[in-house]
């Protein structure tokens, strides 16, 4: 067993909604790097496999305002973010559980509501 999934395996089952720094690496061209903080957005009953579809947070910049597929987060007790970052749903994907390193805390749900949108947008789902 690895070190990563005895992290893991110590900790409870990533759930819909909680905020979890994750191990994104090795990644590929454009593909957002390195560990940093993802929210769940799978629903908790559905899947065999051991894996959880997140969405990645990064530091929000001036740049962000106006993209749908961007969605603001502002750092507070219940998220466990220390700064004001940015849900970005372009980078939506399916990560092993072995991948879950530390649990930061939980998404409001008007913002979880705000991004499951912002997934319907990029997909074009009416």
């Amino acid at each position: 067993m690895t070190s990563s999934t005895t992290r893991q395996s110590a900790l409870a089952l990533p759930r819909r909604g909680e905020i979890w720094y994750v191990a994104l690496d090795p990644t590929r061209g454009a593909e957002i790097r390195k560990t940093r903080p993802v929210v769940v957005v799978s629903a908790d009953a559905i899947g065999v496999l051991p894996v959880k579809l997140v969405v990645p947070l990064t530091g929000r910049k001036a740049n962000h305002g106006g993209q749908i597929w961007l969605v603001a987060v502002e750092p507070s007790g219940g998220t466990g973010l220390d700064k004001p970052s940015s849900a970005d749903v372009l980078q939506l994907r399916s990560v092993a559980l072995e991948r879950f390193v530390t649990r930061l805390g939980r998404m409001p749900a008007v913002l979880m509501e705000e991004i499951a949108a912002a997934i319907a947008a990029v997909v074009e789902y009416q």
